[in-house]
């Protein structure tokens, strides 16, 4: 499972870089809902990414790390549905973009869980 938690954790850093690479498709994404400037929300979000995919990189907080990440994926799941919603009349690929990412949360919380799951527990030494 150490393949699973470094592809995790690959995953994770290179998404939260992109938040700061290229900020502004993050931005759109960030419901309308939620207060504040979106910007904010996007930085917010790569932190806790970037956060996320450096204690799933070290062994003695895999778990917590993959646990953050679970939630994670399902904070940010209103960002994948607004981007749905925004992008309806799109082109179709931008909508099949868009419509994509919604069953993608699921293999994305089912990696996290299983990471999670295969972590020594914080009393394990290893």
């Amino acid at each position: 499972m150490q393949k699973a938690a470094v592809g995790l954790a690959a995953f994770l850093g290179s998404a939260g870089a992109t938040h700061f690479i290229a900020p502004s498709f993050y931005d759109v994404l960030v419901p309308r809902v939620l207060p504040g400037p979106r910007r904010a929300w996007t930085i917010v979000s790569g932190i806790a990414e970037l956060v996320c995919a450096a204690l799933i990189a070290r062994p003695r907080t895999r778990r917590l790390g993959a646990t953050l990440a679970f939630g994670l994926f399902i904070a940010v799941f209103p960002g994948n549905v607004q981007m749905a919603v925004d992008w309806r009349d799109e082109p179709l690929l931008r909508r099949l973009i868009a419509y994509g990412r919604l069953p993608l949360q699921i293999p994305l919380l089912i990696w996290a869980w299983r990471v999670r799951q295969s972590a020594s527990s914080p009393h394990t030494t290893r």
